[in-house]
């Protein structure tokens, strides 16, 4: 499948810890890389502007589980770890942190997509995404962490992190249609950040995958590096 992936590492700009790097498939090769929000949105508008798919993966939490509400004790699972997550749950100092900064930047990213491509549709599903004259752009999740994390490139840890979380999406497209999420919300109802942005940002996406899990994949490089997220 043809397609560009830009990958996200989400961080603050601020402090220089934001970075994006793009590959375009099939054979999966580097063809961008940068420090700042705007050439990211900038290198997805260019593959949706010219007819092509896309997909944006952030490296963050984006979709968190919400127990039951018909049961006077949900209460007492607010805060678990997805299922898949090990020891490293989105609700953590790190992953918590992450999350925030990431909503943030996922909403404006995706609304200067639609200011450079009006009317483009986007989907979490990978399902919606491959089918006939589905949504063009894909959002996902890529969770970059432990023993997934690469060894720093010339560019910094920061842009092989973002590499890394293009690459993992990029090398696992020959599964589609049936391609799995590594990390689900379940047993609870999962809360879809990524829709939630996208919506915000005005993005042409169905308001059913609110309540659907974001597509997470685990990138495991051959070669480990430092554990956390950051």
């Amino acid at each position: 499948m043809e397609a560009r992936v830009v990958g996200v590492d989400v961080g603050s700009v601020a402090l220089g810890r934001f970075a994006w790097a793009a590959l375009d498939t099939p054979a999966p090769s580097l063809v961008g890389q940068g420090t700042d929000p705007g050439t990211a949105v900038r290198s997805l508008a260019a593959a949706l502007t010219s007819g092509g798919r896309a997909a944006l993966v952030l490296e963050a939490p984006m979709s968190v589980p919400v127990p039951a509400t018909d049961r006077a004790d949900g209460w007492q699972a607010l805060g678990r770890a997805r299922t898949g997550e090990g020891n490293r749950p989105w609700s953590a100092g790190a992953g918590a942190g992450v999350l925030a900064t990431g909503v943030a930047q996922a909403a404006w990213m995706l609304g200067r997509v639609v200011d450079a491509v009006p009317g483009v549709a986007a989907t979490t599903r990978p399902d919606r995404w491959t089918a006939a004259h589905g949504p063009r752009l894909l959002l996902a999740e890529a969770l970059v962490s432990g023993a997934g994390k690469p060894v720093p490139t010339q560019a910094g840890p920061h842009a092989a992190d973002a590499e890394a979380a293009a690459r993992v999406l990029a090398e696992r497209l020959p599964r589609l249609p049936d391609l799995a999420s590594d990390v689900r919300c379940a047993p609870h109802r999962p809360f879809n950040l990524l829709a939630a942005a996208a919506l915000w940002a005005g993005l042409d996406i169905p308001r059913d995958e609110l309540h659907q899990d974001v597509l997470v994949l685990v990138a495991r490089p051959a070669v480990q590096g430092d554990a956390g997220r950051e």
